[in-house]
């Protein structure tokens, strides 16, 4: 007599209730960017309209963003699901409070860009797509922080890399054109990686939604090889976020195009590298992390000193602020190894760390282009004269340079005061050596970088140029995000702490997946 056969009702994993409205947020703003990004590029014979209609839009992305935000932090965690199959089965979009956070910050950047590339981004430049790559960019960037799984994770990078390729050659430059090369080949290697790991994931867990991944990873850590998995993630993610030793593409490439592009690069594409690494490792194999926890905090210290050292020896602004990329992707890092050795404090400094480093970093690279249009160029040897051109101006860049050197009191300074103190609490003085040198080798760059090219007279008479409204604007609103940031951190920090939370206890991640718990 044959043996009865177990089979699968898959008719359970159907939608049989409607979904909330409320949960169409978490698709929103994908959805906005796609479209926004397809009328746009129907609309490229059309290049002064296509810009219009730009910034209007990535100004409702920030709104609907906020009110992914409000409702995530009111709410808890929420599910939006593609398709009328339920998870494992169906795609889901997912989002928590870490991830609502990051794709706001990453709207109001997005933002600032756009207003700026109205003045940096001329008529040849839309007409071959800036801001519908810019959109596309958006998307990519966005779809990463809300997705709810790891394959979907693996084709917003695709997404994102794509556009990204678009916006680093445009002009055509043969800089630019040598800086795409080096900047592709080694995300490509990144992205390999990473559908690897997927591979060798899927194989193992039989699913790919991150709630059911992260509630079957204690059941399979005797039989699957989740070490290997980690390591493979954790190498792939740190090529991503230009982590030490994997960091040499950076320098190399963000120098090279156009410096909205620049900015825009600097404040995103790497925060979505730390994200992959933070939303993998410590949700998905907590276990793992804590047992690579040790290199990880090694190759965070020697990123934050390669990365500051790299930023002494520049000559060349753009250049000296890829390296000071590089030392802040180093202290998220330390916050991934510090959670891993225990305490949420590790987590939430590099959460704060990654959001104060969207907005920074993005607002430093602009003010880079407002010094290359006042002084001429972005070489430190031929700058000099520009507080005596612009005081206003001045007194904006010091502000941007005494927040990347974390110093008070500026949005810099309390997620290194979380980093220290997490460090020294769980024994890790070297960490936390490293990260105090990392923050005074940065402020000997920067202090040389405002002598030379701010204190020092000019080598040659200057124009005063004051400041246009389409560049002015977005960088004094992220400035002025920087120092809200430091003198009133009490909400952010709060905010922070609770996303920490949330990684390291998904049990409302996965409730919000799996209402009814876990599908078997």
């Amino acid at each position: 007599m044959a043996a009865p056969t177990s089979t699968v009702d898959l008719s359970a994993a159907l939608i049989t209730v409607p979904v909330p409205i409320g949960h169409w947020l978490a698709i929103l703003p994908v959805a906005h960017c796609i479209t926004l990004g397809a009328v746009l590029l129907m609309l490229r014979g059309y290049p002064r309209l296509q810009a219009w209609l730009a910034i209007p839009g990535l100004a409702a992305l920030a709104l609907i963003d906020a009110a992914l935000l409000a409702k995530v932090a009111a709410d808890g965690p929420l599910t939006m699901v593609m398709g009328r199959w339920l998870p494992p089965f169906g795609i889901a979009f997912t989002v928590d409070l870490f991830g609502a956070l990051m794709a706001f910050t990453a709207a109001l950047a997005a933002l600032a860009g756009g207003i700026y590339a109205l003045a940096d981004i001329g008529e040849s430049g839309r007409r071959y797509g800036f801001f519908p790559l810019l959109m596309l960019l958006m998307a990519g960037v966005t779809g990463a922080f809300l997705t709810g799984d790891i394959f979907n994770l693996y084709v917003w990078f695709e997404v994102l890399l794509i556009s990204s390729f678009g916006l680093i050659i445009l002009g055509s430059e043969r800089e630019q054109i040598d800086g795409a090369l080096k900047y592709a080949v080694l995300n490509l290697i990144a992205t390999t990686l990473f559908l690897v790991g997927v591979g060798i994931l899927y194989a193992a867990f039989g699913t790919l939604n991150m709630a059911d991944i992260a509630a079957k990873a204690g059941d399979l850590r005797g039989t699957a090889p989740l070490m290997t998995l980690a390591s493979l993630f954790l190498l792939a993610f740190g090529m991503k976020a230009a982590a030490f030793p994997v960091n040499f593409w950076l320098p190399a490439a963000y120098h090279t195009p156009r410096i909205v592009v620049s900015a825009l690069f600097a404040g995103l594409l790497t925060k979505v590298g730390i994200y992959a690494l933070i939303r993998v490792m410590v949700m998905l194999l907590p276990v793992e992390r804590q047992e690579l926890s040790p290199v990880i905090a090694l190759a965070a210290a020697a990123t934050i000193v390669v990365g500051a050292l790299g930023a002494l020896a520049e000559n060349d602004i753009r250049r000296l602020f890829g390296y000071v990329v590089i030392s802040g992707i180093g202290n998220m890092l330390a916050g991934v190894a510090l959670g891993g050795l225990g305490g949420l404090g590790g987590i939430s400094g590099a959460v704060f760390y990654a959001l104060h480093s969207m907005v920074l970093m993005t607002a430093l690279y602009l003010a880079a282009g407002e010094i290359a249009r006042r002084g001429g160029g972005f070489s430190l040897s031929a700058l000099g004269g520009l507080y005596r051109q612009s005081g206003g101006f001045t007194a904006l860049s010091l502000v941007l340079f005494l927040a990347a050197c974390g110093l008070p009191p500026f949005s810099g300074f309390w997620p290194k005061v979380i980093l220290v103190k997490a460090s020294l609490d769980l024994g890790a003085w070297w960490l936390a050596a490293s990260i105090l040198v990392g923050g005074f080798l940065t402020t000997i760059a920067f202090g040389r970088l405002f002598l030379l090219a701010y204190w020092r007279p000019a080598a040659i008479a200057l124009t005063p140029s004051g400041p246009r409204w389409r560049t002015g604007l977005p960088l004094a609103a992220l400035t002025a995000l920087v120092i809200g940031f430091g003198i009133l951190p009490e909400q952010l920090l709060a905010l922070s702490q609770s996303a920490a939370a949330g990684l390291a206890d998904p049990q409302a991640y996965l409730h919000s997946v799996f209402p009814e718990g876990r599908a078997p």
